[in-house]
């Protein structure tokens, strides 16, 4: 008999495993991008002075702290998942996880973390603190009180770019505040196409992260706000390629990237549906891995 401790979820009837419900705690796949992000930056500014040591202690060291925070997350949020469908399955809303098995962990990984990153540098271990800080104790109860949470959100969310340059420099530089920035604007069209999607299930948990009117309906300018982040990009992009950190192929790509990452927020402000929606949500997946690659292989 499998001795693998089991539970039921009870809005679908599957068995969750201990290791499913830790990819869940942990957000997994978000887990990966966000160590995805910052290793790519480490590369993009470390050229060809790869120290896979570093590299390695990024990526774990990275992927411990960013699920330190996701924990603490889902922590402060368990009875507020439980109101919403697509995180009422959640170990800790569903109740097949302690409170204390959840703090107990988020300790471990936070410490584990920290020392394995220090072995890099001082700022590196400053920064993925700030992130995890910004990220489970601002972001997260702010989230309930104001729209504002979600520039708050985007600064851990961008983190992870200007942590894996800074331990390829060991300070800012241009490049790093660039790719930072380009990561921060990059957020509010993504983030707002899957709030817009998921209004009604935010809406239940009482998030305020989408500005609606006194009747509760989303603010009809939704995707210009979402259009003037998208340009906002363009400069960035035309900056690295002045100052001589990117080059012409990597500039021309990314900045082909952005026009059409406007093109859907523009899209989805001329028609806030659904569809359109998707059409930002999807543009934004594809946007970064392919702006973060060209700015590392060409």
């Amino acid at each position: 008999m499998d001795k693998t401790n089991t539970y039921i979820g009870v809005a679908d009837i599957k068995l969750y495993t201990k290791m499913d419900d830790y990819s869940m705690l942990v957000k997994l796949r978000l887990n990966l991008f966000v160590v995805f992000s910052s290793v790519l930056a480490y590369f993009i500014v470390a050229g060809s002075t790869v120290s896979w040591l570093h590299v390695g202690l990024i990526a774990i060291g990275g992927f411990l702290i960013t699920s330190a925070a996701n924990t603490l997350n889902q922590v402060l949020e368990k009875d507020f998942d439980k109101l919403m469908t697509r995180t009422a399955n959640r170990p800790l809303a569903a109740g097949r996880m302690k409170v204390s098995e959840a703090v107990i962990f988020a300790g471990l990984t936070t410490i584990i973390g920290v020392v394995l990153l220090a072995m890099i540098n001082p700022l590196v271990v400053l920064l993925s603190m700030l992130s995890l800080v910004s990220y489970a104790f601002l972001y997260t109860p702010l989230k309930r009180h104001s729209t504002l949470a979600v520039a708050v959100g985007a600064i851990p969310g961008a983190l992870p770019v200007m942590i894996g340059g800074v331990a390829a420099e060991g300070q800012l530089t241009l490049i790093i505040s660039c790719l930072f920035f380009i990561q921060f604007l990059w957020q509010f069209p993504h983030f707002w196409a899957i709030a817009y999607l998921a209004f009604d299930d935010y809406h239940a948990a009482g998030y305020k992260l989408l500005p609606v009117d006194s009747n509760d309906n989303i603010d009809s300018k939704l995707g210009l706000h979402a259009s003037l982040y998208a340009l906002l990009i363009i400069p960035f992009v035309v900056m690295l390629y002045i100052s001589g950190d990117a080059s012409i192929i990597a500039s021309i790509v990314s900045g082909l990237m952005a026009l059409v990452y406007l093109y859907m927020s523009l899209n989805f402000y001329i028609t806030t549906e659904r569809r359109t929606a998707l059409g930002l949500m999807f543009s934004s997946f594809i946007f970064l891995p392919v702006v973060l690659i060209s700015y590392w292989v060409l």
